[in-house]
């Protein structure tokens, strides 16, 4: 029987494994100190001690991978208003749901301060941009679509997602400008002022809560 102490080779097999949030926060990390643009991926895929090819089983681009949340609350969405019940008022249920999928521990929350401002400053990931708030519009748009008993492509689905898109991304940029309050505060404001037609007469919030009241 052989005493020595030395360890035995190692097997060949499977390469390293990760995941895509492990790639994720790899990814924020190094853009963070070296710029989107010089962060390829090569560099990402060697932090997480992985294989280029298996960077891209998860994602298709370096682009993606900030987009990765984002297209997770596009599902929550989707999944979130087919639950949500047939007597709630669409507008309500939409500014519920919306609200819910965008509730972050505080922990969370310097992530996604570092993403908002990455997208918001990045020229490429700007141009990229296009697609991924389509899909938001369009969970918005057909859950609308429904309710209304309308085709998603007509006027008011349309209308609706579009509008909701817009005043959710004045909200972010909103919270990320100010960074004083929990993020669901401007979106709830925001959705209930579209909500009332931004009506002069019934402002939806005070202004200590990040947003002016509409002026008379």
């Amino acid at each position: 029987m052989s005493t020595s102490n030395q360890a035995p080779p190692a097997r060949r097999g499977r390469p390293p494994g990760t995941s895509a949030r492990a790639l994720e926060l790899i990814s924020l990390r190094l853009f963070t100190e070296h710029g989107f643009d010089d962060t390829t991926v090569e560099r990402i895929a060697a932090a997480a001690g992985v294989s280029r090819r298996t960077f891209f089983r998860y994602f298709d681009s370096k682009t993606d991978v900030l987009w990765h949340a984002f297209d997770g609350e596009v599902r929550r969405l989707r999944d979130a208003f087919a639950q949500v019940p047939a007597q709630v008022p669409m507008m309500d249920a939409i500014r519920q749901v919306v609200v819910g999928a965008n509730r972050y521990r505080a922990e969370d929350v310097p992530e996604l301060r570092t993403r908002m401002n990455l997208i918001g400053s990045v020229p490429a990931l700007q141009a990229s941009a296009a697609h991924h708030y389509d899909a938001w519009e369009r969970a918005v748009s057909e859950f609308a679509a429904g309710r209304l008993g309308q085709p998603a492509e007509s006027l008011y689905p349309l209308a609706i997602g579009r509008a909701t898109l817009a005043v959710c991304r004045s909200a972010y940029d909103r919270w990320v400008e100010r960074a004083d309050a929990d993020l669901t505060a401007y979106l709830d404001q925001a959705l209930r002022a579209l909500a009332e037609g931004f009506d002069a007469g019934r402002p939806a919030c005070r202004p200590a809560d990040g947003l002016n009241p509409p002026m008379a």
